[in-house]
């Protein structure tokens, strides 16, 4: 498991929200969910560029921090879909918001990014 370098700060709200989305595909993985990709396999494909592993490891923390709940199906091959828990929904909004922002300076944000 990890260990922290840097001890936990939790004095804002900022902090407590880069803890629980602190993750490359995080902010995707609730996207897409909510977009009613729930089976591992769907989020990897529309996800190719991260590894089934880190996937997996994001999604177990996502449920961790109850944004996201994990049901496994009693069948042969087992069967396994992941749901928005509503706290979990409260975020769509807010994520919703950082993509158009996104597509709005598109260019732009492009251009400084690449830059470096």
């Amino acid at each position: 498991m990890h260990e922290r370098k840097i001890p936990l700060n939790l004095n804002c709200g900022l902090d407590l929200t880069g803890e629980v989305l602190f993750g490359k595909w995080k902010i995707r993985l609730l996207w897409f969910i909510n977009e009613g990709h729930r089976r591992p396999s769907e989020l990897q494909r529309k996800i190719p560029d991260a590894s089934r592993r880190v996937l997996n490891i994001q999604l177990k923390e996502l449920e961790e921090h109850e944004l996201v709940s994990k049901i496994i199906y009693a069948q042969v091959p087992p069967k396994v879909e992941y749901y928005l828990t509503d706290f979990g929904k409260t975020l769509i909004p807010v994520i919703s918001v950082l993509g158009n922002w996104g597509d709005t300076y598109e260019e732009r944000l492009r251009n400084v990014i690449l830059k470096r």
